[in-house]
């Protein structure tokens, strides 16, 4: 199990380097993790205060809707996955300049969606389609040439991503917002697949690592039983749209919304019946801990609410429609369940990778509260009243500030070599420089 799940190196005692391009360049989450965070601070910037500087042809909602999940969320996964794989397979699927055109890809989309108008948007769907297609094919081949074979559907996880956002931006460009919900939707419920399956993975690991004594079962069975269901449901939209089943809620209950209700509503039981197994109340005193399982119990619970919405059941004025917006389940999985864990893998990967000791500092940690202030008050916004506007705006600021501590601290690491290690002046294929990380 471990050659599965270790993503860092051996920690060692921090040195003075100088930035290195070399070592920027080295592994995956380095510059995505930097582009990713950057970008989440910019966007949410613009989206909140100043959003008279978004153009066309993507509304404010899609823009919106799309950088956070394919421009910020997504980006950073595929950061984690193009580093994880490399421990996993013992290959480094991209380094190099290889990795820089891929980042230069992510970055032309980013400012296509932005400033470039209808020829903007069609150059920078074309470099988003390359970026996702680049980092699936470099996925592929190392878990090919590694045999690890029950990585394989990450690949095509990847690719089925880049799908849904190829649908989403075509409904957003057609201006059809009931269709451009029902095909971000998908693409939320792909990352979901993605998430916990890392997670599942990963958090007991580092749990174990952490906590002196502390034994959880890894939970196969259980795991396997969560994707059948989670895929069932991202199966069951995307039969949604090819027939055009209608999901506004009121449209009545139909076969296909009740499937994908009923796998979403198993796939979040399921996670939530995990992490009671995982023993939560070993990990209340590492706060590097209870933010993965805190992120965790989100997406469970934001699985949940889909299940309600989708499954078109329940009156939709039931407590002021709060229950039953598409901004709930949105904003319970998005922010308060895949932000929540990306922030605390962030941090613990990074830390790992970088040699660093796993330990968290005062602005570390300042930035995981900002994190679940984002989140609570965000979804405390989504209640209809005079207070909405503000705490929209204190969640944004919470936000930026949880991310710009983040890089304010670790793009100085991100940007230099390991402190025991040379900045490398090669780039051997094999993945020479990614070990097993040593229990701390």
């Amino acid at each position: 199990m471990s050659h599965l799940l270790n993503i860092e190196e051996k920690p060692a005692t921090p040195t003075p380097a100088g930035p290195s391009m070399a070592a920027f360049l080295a592994l995956g989450f380095r510059p995505l993790y930097i582009a990713g965070a950057s970008w989440a601070v910019i966007s949410i910037a613009l989206w909140i205060f100043a959003p008279q500087l978004l153009g066309q042809p993507l509304s404010l909602v899609a823009w919106h809707a799309h950088e956070m999940l394919w421009g910020f969320i997504i980006t950073i996964a595929i950061g984690f996955l193009l580093t994880a794989s490399a421990t996993w397979t013992g290959f480094n699927p991209l380094q190099g300049r290889p990795l820089a055109v891929l980042c230069i890809l992510w970055c032309i989309a980013r400012l296509g969606f932005l400033f470039g108008g209808l020829t903007g948007f069609w150059i920078a769907t074309a470099a988003e389609l390359l970026f996702f297609l680049g980092a699936a094919t470099a996925l592929a081949r190392v878990m090919i040439k590694g045999r690890s074979r029950r990585n394989y559907g990450l690949p095509a996880l990847i690719l089925a991503l880049g799908i849904a956002d190829c649908l989403f931006l075509m409904a957003a460009l057609d201006g059809n917002y009931v269709l451009l919900m029902e095909r971000f939707d998908l693409g939320l419920i792909g990352m979901a697949v993605v998430a916990l399956l890392i997670a599942r993975r990963v958090i007991p690991f580092f749990a174990m690592r952490m906590v002196q004594g502390l034994k959880i079962p890894m939970l196969t069975r259980s795991g396997h039983v969560q994707m059948v269901f989670s895929v069932l449901a991202l199966l069951a939209g995307v039969l949604v749209q090819i027939t055009g089943t209608p999901m506004t809620p009121g449209s009545g209950p139909h076969l296909l919304p009740l499937v994908m209700a009923g796998s979403l509503f198993v796939t979040g039981l399921i996670s939530l019946g995990q992490l009671l197994y995982w023993k939560p109340q070993a990990v209340l005193h590492k706060p590097m801990l209870w933010i993965l399982y805190l992120g965790y119990a989100f997406i469970g619970i934001g699985l949940l609410f889909a299940a309600w919405q989708f499954s078109n059941l329940f009156n939709p004025a039931l407590l002021n429609g709060v229950l039953v917006r598409s901004a709930t389940h949105v904003h319970l999985i998005g922010l308060a369940g895949f932000c929540i864990l990306i922030i605390g893998m962030l941090t613990r990967t990074a830390l790992g990778h970088l040699g660093r000791p796993l330990a968290l500092d005062r602005s570390m940690l300042a930035g995981h509260w900002l994190m679940v202030a984002a989140a609570v008050l965000r979804l405390a916004a989504l209640w209809p009243s005079a207070a909405s506007i503000h705490l929209l705006h204190l969640a944004a600021t919470a936000w930026i500030l949880s991310l710009g501590l983040y890089l304010w601290r670790f793009v100085p690491m991100l940007i230099r070599p390991r402190p025991d290690k040379p900045a490398p002046v090669s780039m051997p294929k094999k993945a020479a420089t990614v070990q097993p990380a040593q229990a701390r």
